[in-house]
């Protein structure tokens, strides 16, 4: 797994055009879209590609695409 990987499947998610591009340093708290169902989907989506667990605190901890993919990166090992 790449970041890259990640940054797809959260557009996926998302439902987010082109224009709309996500990066490691996109705060995804921070986007239009960013609601308390946009955190559950993150949770279930990285639980089901990832086999990671994440909580709803854990998103509290971060801000970034850069920063999930290290804590799934840091669970994964």
């Amino acid at each position: 797994m790449d970041i890259n990987d990640l940054i797809e499947k959260l557009s996926t998610e998302f439902e987010m055009n082109v224009q709309e591009k996500l990066t490691p340093a996109t705060s995804f708290r921070g986007m239009k879209e960013w609601s308390s169902m946009h955190a559950l989907i993150i949770i279930a989506l990285v639980d089901a590609e990832y086999e990671v667990t994440i909580t709803g605190n854990d998103l509290v901890q971060m801000n970034t695409v850069q920063d999930l993919y290290d804590l799934i990166m840091s669970r994964k090992k």
